[in-house]
């Protein structure tokens, strides 16, 4: 399979387009995520079969042409908000997939096909889950992401979550190239038909069994009347300037008040919903907690989650956070937070800081080794530097039940949203703030996100965004009602309190961390194979 270089571009440029369209809300032809890498595998191919004639051949930077094209059909959005974020993000995160393909080709040149494609695939895994947690984390396009387009096919990531379709597209394309391989090296129909075959099963079984599961689920847990807010306020021109805090609480409030009821058990307000800055150990002397309090005491079995800019003081001793500044007038650390907020029927008050936090906009990565570079960090929250974050999740609980208070990106992490769980979750509230992306795909892909953790953890979501899409969505992943772009509006449903943890819950990325395990070994078998090649070659 002998190409010329503009065929390897081309093929490479076919690839990532195909993988970018085939993305919720960049054209949504999810089918196509099936057949997105097999031109890019065909170049693998062209370049072994180049390498083995001696000639010098490297598939990374064929890969890299791929994966950037895909990031940027996807993410190109990322742009409105930040510019240097856009570029730095498709920059990398096209590098770093390209990086891992090339390790699968050199897999594949030195033990041969079948471990070199098990070999992409655990690379693959062990990548998305460690790309789930370290400093540049951007899960965007974890390739099981793809069916938030289509969730019915995947409701079997209650037991897998999204790795399950990170391996259901890795295994087909492979088998489609394989057809493809055959075709190409016979001439023939008749030489194709076991890998179409295959094709078929591997691409019919998963979407039967999703749908099947769909079908005979039903919703877990009792019901409870939750009202969600989106005031709607301009993130750019109002919600840090033209408005002040107490007026856009005002503004959550009197929409409240349109459909609460009595029988009302949750308001639930967005990001940063108080952008005024306020320390959490006064919130209570607070006007924006008056204004709260006030449409608490006229439906007092109400609960309260709004989302808040904080600051948590820690005094004169040097606290043990990588984030805390040191303010010299008052000669006390503290750290500014993305803050969660809960204040119960029983005027109790909970707090959670956003602690999976964007690179280089809530925090600047590797603290340890640019600290004196924190404050270039730029948080959308309103204030300079890095935010400071906890070690642990927590649910925000009442006599109502206990509810998971995620926060804005937090929700693209499918482990992470299960420690909230695991602390007693039995619904999933995200508040967010998505209007910093305008009217792109970017906001569409965020809410169906959220479709597949409720799959994943069969729990109930009820989503709560300043600008962009406020949803309710049923343990299926359905978003039953749902408001629109760029409109203040209130809606009010009955969701489900699901204490029930799923298999998915339990285990977390169990088939990443294992890949991670495999892909060990394996690469470690590369390096020995090598080094006794070239210990042949020396001798001879």
């Amino acid at each position: 399979m002998r190409l010329k270089k503009i065929h390897k571009i081309g093929l490479s440029v076919l690839s990532g387009v195909l993988a970018g369209v085939s993305w919720p809300s960049t054209g949504g032809l999810v089918p196509l995520i099936f057949i997105a890498f097999v031109p890019l595998l065909i170049v693998a191919q062209s370049q072994l079969e180049s390498s083995q004639r001696g000639e010098k051949s490297r598939v990374i930077w064929y890969a890299y042409i791929a994966f950037l094209v895909w990031n940027i059909i996807s993410t190109w959005w990322v742009w409105n908000a930040s510019s240097f974020g856009a570029v730095a993000a498709i920059l990398f995160n096209a590098l770093f997939v390209a990086v891992i393909f090339s390790l699968f080709q050199a897999t594949r040149k030195t033990l041969g096909d079948v471990p070199g494609f098990a070999g992409l695939i655990m690379y693959w895994l062990a990548w998305e889950w460690f790309h789930m947690d370290w400093d540049l984390s951007w899960p965007w396009l974890t390739l099981g992401n793809v069916f938030a387009g289509t969730p019915n096919w995947v409701q079997w990531y209650e037991f897998t979550g999204v790795n399950g379709g990170t391996l259901w597209i890795w295994l087909v394309n492979i088998v489609v190239f394989r057809a493809v391989q055959k075709y190409l090296a016979f001439s023939t129909v008749r030489a194709s038909i076991r890998p179409l075959i295959t094709t078929i099963m591997l691409l019919s079984v998963p979407i039967i069994a999703g749908y099947s599961i769909f079908n005979i689920y039903e919703q877990q847990g009792e019901e409870v009347e939750v009202v969600v807010v989106q005031p709607n306020v301009d993130p750019y021109n109002d919600k840090f300037g033209n408005l002040s805090s107490e007026e856009q609480v005002e503004k959550i409030t009197d929409l409240a008040r349109q459909i609460i009821s009595k029988n009302t058990r949750y308001v639930v307000a967005p990001e940063t919903a108080i952008p005024k800055s306020f320390d959490e150990a006064e919130f209570k002397q607070t006007n924006e907690y008056a204004v709260l309090k006030e449409l608490q005491n006229d439906f007092p079995k109400t609960n309260i989650v709004i989302g808040a800019s904080t600051f948590v003081i820690y005094g004169r001793m040097k606290p043990d956070s990588p984030t805390a500044r040191y303010a010299d007038r008052n000669q006390i650390y503290y750290d500014y937070c993305n803050t969660a907020v809960q204040i119960s029927a029983q005027d109790s008050i909970e707090f959670y800081h956003k602690s999976k936090l964007v690179p280089g906009v809530e925090m600047m990565p590797f603290p340890w080794l640019f600290q004196h570079f924190q404050d270039l960090a730029f948080n959308l929250g309103g204030t300079t530097g890095s935010l400071g974050r906890q070690d642990y999740r927590e649910s925000f609980s009442s006599e109502v039940g206990s509810i998971a208070p995620v926060i804005c990106y937090e929700s693209v992490y499918g482990e992470y949203v299960g420690d909230y769980i695991h602390e007693g979750a039995e619904a999933i509230f995200i508040i967010t703030n998505d209007g910093w992306w305008g009217n792109t795909p970017g906001y569409h892909q965020h809410l169906k996100y959220a479709q597949l953790r409720a799959i994943e953890h069969r729990k109930s979501i009820a989503r709560s965004a300043n600008t962009g899409i406020s949803a309710f969505i049923n343990q299926k992943g359905e978003i039953e009602q749902h408001t629109s772009w760029w409109e203040p509006d209130v809606i009010k449903a009955k969701i489900a309190l699901n204490p029930q943890k799923t298999f998915y819950t339990k285990h977390g990325d169990y088939m990443s961390r294992t890949s991670l395990a495999f892909s060990g070994l394996l690469l470690l078998l590369v390096f020995v194979r090598r080094r006794q090649s070239e210990s042949k070659k020396q001798d001879k």
